[in-house]
């Protein structure tokens, strides 16, 4: 490895800190004002994936590549709302990613390109639970949004649970639909004697 390979990884992860300011900005439509960051949502996949992964004997450590890196493009793209979608090609996250990390050290080159292909093919057990994650934090998060008093939040409650592919998943939503957001302030009962 030579300094420029150093220097192309650290523009990398420089460039990974802009998820941390940029919105997902799907919310707006439902009148969030100040959407949730690509990055909380992808920390959030990530744990939401590697929690999967463990129910359903997927790797968690893969499935949890998989999500932290599923959104990374989106520092040249910005999150595209569903509805510009219809408007506007962009182009393959296989190419923006190749960009990214164009001219790093080979390993580092070789373990994103294999991680962003895997996900985006959506065909190995890993992927398919980094994708159920994805989704499955969407719903959550519109949960969330509707406890907050956003009412408008259903159409992406209903469409991220269409997108579910494994049982896991829809056990979550169900469990995400039918709890409360901070039910976890409530201690346990405690069992009597």
């Amino acid at each position: 490895m030579n300094d420029d390979q150093h220097a192309a990884a650290m523009r990398f992860i420089f460039e990974a800190g802009v998820l941390k300011r940029a919105a997902r900005t799907g919310w707006w439509f439902a009148g969030v004002k100040h959407p949730e960051t690509i990055a909380e949502h992808s920390h959030r996949t990530a744990l939401i994936g590697m929690i999967l992964a463990a129910m359903e004997g997927a790797d968690p450590a893969r499935v949890t590549m998989l999500c932290v890196l599923h959104d990374t493009q989106e520092t040249r793209t910005t999150d595209i709302p569903h509805i510009a979608k219809r408007y506007l090609t962009a182009a393959p996250n296989t190419a923006i990613t190749a960009d990214q990390i164009a001219d790093c050290p080979p390993a580092v080159t070789d373990t994103i390109t294999a991680a962003v292909t895997e996900y985006e093919a959506g065909e190995t057990l890993e992927a398919v639970v980094a994708r159920d994650a994805d989704k499955l934090e969407c719903l959550v998060q519109a949960v969330e949004y509707r406890h907050q008093g956003i009412d408008n939040v259903q159409r992406w409650i209903d469409s991220s649970r269409a997108a579910l592919n494994t049982t896991s998943a829809h056990h979550l939503a169900d469990a995400a639909l039918t709890g409360q957001p901070l039910a976890w302030l409530t201690p346990p009962p405690q069992p009597a004697g």
